[in-house]
């Protein structure tokens, strides 16, 4: 096979992405300008291939793939996949800090799209908080715990802490379900129950609790869950 550099100038993709722009560039192609050359018997774009059919040909699994399964295949060692993966969080990133440059928390929906890469692609459970203001600006946002594959424990007491020490009046609560299951438990309206109340008490207003299961999420408040 032509090394990548005898190509067609519009078949290279580097040369494309100066000519045309980096949204004109397929998954595939973008991924071989990551990865930079290809092996004597395959060329970057075919080991680009090869890393999205891993991926069943979606990005969001490529996301959350360890370094390790990358390496699976063969052209693909560990310093490009810790590239690839490197390429991933920048990403996820950047969909975070469009939220917080926008800082208005108005509903669910704005919510969710702070939360989604948040936690998403974990393969356990944890648990978040999103701090505001009274006028519903982003203050801060805070993982107050960790927990396993299908349970996470939330203290309250640190979360109203937290709260206070912020001067925050209302806050969103969320967490994810990795089995992609957006039901809430039996533990998880508990746990909202009594901290709705706690935060009564002292004048803070929890605005909803957040299930983010996969690539969905439930809103307590929208579904009139207490």
């Amino acid at each position: 096979k032509k090394a990548m550099k005898d190509w067609a100038e519009d078949d290279q993709p580097r040369e494309k992405l100066e000519a045309k722009g980096a949204a004109v560039l397929s998954d595939a192609e973008l991924l071989s300008i990551l990865i930079g050359s290809g092996t004597p018997d395959k060329s970057a774009l075919d080991l680009g291939r090869e890393i999205l059919d891993l991926a069943h040909k979606n990005l969001n699994e490529l996301g959350k793939m360890p370094i390790a399964d990358l390496q699976r295949i063969h052209g693909i060692g560990k310093a490009r996949s810790i590239i690839i993966n490197a390429a991933m969080e920048l990403g996820k990133r950047r969909q975070i800090g469009t939220v917080l440059d926008r800082q208005h928390i108005k509903n669910a929906e704005d919510a969710s799209e702070l939360l989604f890469p948040l936690l998403q692609d974990l393969e356990h459970e944890r648990f978040c908080v999103l701090y505001l203001n009274h006028a519903q600006l982003l203050i801060k946002y805070e993982f107050v715990s960790s927990g396993g594959l299908s349970s996470t424990i939330a203290d309250i007491r640190m979360i109203l802490k937290s709260a206070l020490m912020c001067n925050s009046s209302k806050i969103i609560v969320a967490h994810n379900h990795p089995s992609g299951n957006r039901t809430p438990s039996i533990s998880d309206k508990k746990l909202t129950s009594k901290l709705r109340e706690a935060a009564k008490m002292m004048d803070i207003e929890l605005i909803d609790h957040i299930i983010i299961a996969r690539n969905q999420y439930l809103s307590f408040a929208r579904e009139g869950i207490a």
